[in-house]
């Protein structure tokens, strides 16, 4: 648990703007009113509230009884922040928001909710749960929450800026007017930053780790685009780099905007954007056509450009990683580093590459037991020192102009366990399934998922999270709707995608283990082959821990693709090293 807060008059406080409100119910989402997976402080709802910090999570809050949800990423570190006394602390896979409001809402009462933060496909799943237990969903004029957040922090202003050309690959008037000429309706409204960010080739800073530039937009037939952005933050050059066919608009003009589209057929995504949106166009008598924001699949096919840019920002990215492994084969076995000064070693390394611009994602730095919290955040208190016999579990990214990184090595300090061996090395075996395959086109990532788990499988284990996400191109390091795991999904893996590679194995008050690498999807050349199949390129480079490998686990082919991989890395990497860095380089990436 947290500190000195007082997480219990938290709960009563907003109870009692609830009860003066005539709720008997309020739902709390993680998203903010673009929902977005990561947040500015302005919207992190859920931490003021509990103290979870996880970036996946809903809380239901009635009058006497709370409950707090996450997925299986989060399992442990919810457990350790949220205090069991206020809320029940549940797996929203397992025990969904849904069912709990479904079994303890009281008949007749009134669940409220914040219409901005939750999506209208989310609102009719609540609405469903709500009345199937005999009461009502109510959407909300200001949230209570925010009414009780006394020292609530300002919305962000970060400036927005162009996205350079040399960097997206194709001219925003290009963009737009391809899309305008597929839209279903006479517009479509976007909410999602990411995809703003990509349509009109703009970048900002208003979520940590993240350049996106929280705005509004309405995409019109004919290609043009009212931008909705607060006029503070419009940076030097953008007014220039929009050019007359995009109309910079205030924000708060963005609601009379969607009156004016009244009669109109209006495109709306039920999955990203804000119930909010969906009731004042009901509201204004527009035809709204529920399809998905037309931004998504372009963005996840990386034109060659960013393709380049994702090539050569990893071989940056790998140099600094290699410089920071040898670094920690010289100073952790003293026994002196703990997680903290190796983060902000690794960091420092970063740092200093061209085009660097920020972290992708905060670093997972977990050494022992703390390797096995999926989403371990290290703080002063949890901070433990490296130490002989023990995995170390870093995952970590970066953000530069011209490409988004997203890497997991583990590491074993000294020698350990033949059980950790074998665990890392099913894991491992994984990990080149996934990166060997080839498939037909029309494959989805849930077809996959299977190779990533089969070995672990095998000796009864498993991991409780998707073996890949897409991955933005100097943006989102999590983007959609792409992935690979073993949830239901349409969308299928087609060229140009980028997916992260990433099973692996967590024993709880043990150890984690989890390697990742990113790929990108492409054409596959099979020589008498009577289907168009695919396959993927690993696009990270950095050596994969050869001591923690138990070989006799490996197949010849398995060993193949290892020291094929680790030759890659030293003839990319090792140009880019000092001498002391390049000697450890070459041992590391020595064959099996």
């Amino acid at each position: 648990m947290s500190g000195e807060i007082d997480w219990a008059g938290r709960l009563a406080a907003l109870r009692g703007e609830m009860s003066a409100r005539g709720l008997d119910g309020f739902l709390v989402g993680m998203a903010d009113q673009y929902q977005n997976e990561y947040v500015p402080p302005q919207a992190q709802r859920i931490t003021w509230l509990t103290g979870f910090t996880g970036s996946a999570g809903m809380v239901v809050v009635l009058k006497d009884k709370a409950a707090a949800f996450t997925d299986g990423r989060y399992t442990l570190q919810i457990a350790e922040q949220v205090d069991g006394e206020l809320y029940q602390r549940l797996h929203i896979t397992d025990s969904p928001p849904t069912d709990w409001i479904g079994e303890n809402l009281a008949e007749n009462a009134k669940l409220g909710f914040d219409g901005w933060l939750f999506t209208d496909a989310g609102v009719t799943r609540f609405r469903k749960a709500a009345e199937a237990a005999g009461g009502e969903l109510v959407a909300v004029e200001g949230n209570p929450l925010d009414a009780v957040w006394m020292d609530q922090p300002e919305a962000p202003m970060a400036p927005v800026v162009p996205h350079e050309l040399a960097f997206a690959g194709e001219a925003s008037a290009a963009k737009r007017a391809r899309l305008a000429a597929a839209l279903r309706a006479d517009a479509v409204v976007i909410t999602a930053p990411d995809s703003i960010a990509w349509l009109l080739n703009i970048r900002g800073a208003d979520v940590a780790h993240s350049p996106l530039p929280l705005s509004l937009a309405i995409l019109h037939g004919d290609g043009r685009v009212d931008l909705f952005l607060d006029a503070a933050k419009r940076g030097a050059g953008l007014a220039d780099h929009l050019g007359n066919e995009v109309s910079l608009q205030p924000t708060e003009a963005f609601a009379a905007a969607l009156d004016v589209l009244a009669g109109s057929s209006v495109q709306v995504d039920p999955g990203l954007t804000a119930s909010w949106v969906f009731e004042r166009l009901a509201a204004a008598e527009a035809t709204i056509e529920r399809a998905p924001d037309p931004c998504q699949l372009p963005k996840a096919i990386k034109n060659e450009v960013e393709l380049a840019g994702a090539r050569t920002s990893h071989g940056r990215d790998g140099a600094a990683l290699s410089r920071f492994l040898h670094w920690l084969s010289v100073f952790a076995p003293q026994g002196e580093t703990d997680e903290l000064g190796a983060e902000a070693q690794l960091a420092k390394y970063r740092q200093d590459g061209e085009h660097f611009r920020d972290l992708s994602f905060p670093t997972i730095t977990g050494s022992g037991p703390n390797g096995a919290i999926v989403h371990y955040r290290v703080s002063d208190e949890s901070n433990r020192k490296l130490r002989p016999g023990e995995f170390y579990l870093v995952d970590s990214g970066a953000q530069y102009l011209d490409g988004t990184t997203d890497v997991t090595r583990t590491v074993a300090i000294g020698a350990v366990a033949d059980e950790m061996r074998d665990r890392f090395t099913r894991v491992l075996k994984g990990h080149i399934a996934i990166a060997t395959t080839r498939f037909p086109k029309g494959t989805t990532g849930a077809q996959l998922d299977v190779l990533a788990r089969h070995s672990l499988w095998q000796a009864g284990l498993d991991f409780d999270h998707g073996t890949g996400h897409g991955v933005g191109s100097y943006l989102n390091v999590h983007e959609g709707p792409h992935s690979i795991s073993k949830r239901q999904q349409t969308q299928d893996l087609r060229p140009g995608m980028v997916v992260s590679n990433e099973p692996g194995y967590y024993k709880t008050g043990a150890y984690g283990i989890r390697i990742e690498n990113l790929l990108a999807v492409r054409e596959a050349e099979i020589t008498g082959a009577e289907r168009d199949m695919l396959e993927f390129e690993t696009l990270t480079l950095a050596p994969i821990d050869r001591h923690a490998i138990a070989v006799n686990l490996l197949t010849e082919t398995e060993k193949t693709w290892l020291n094929a991989y680790h030759q890659r890395v030293y003839d990319a990497l090792s140009p880019q090293l000092d001498d002391p860095t390049r000697e450890w380089l070459d041992e590391a990436t020595r064959p099996i």
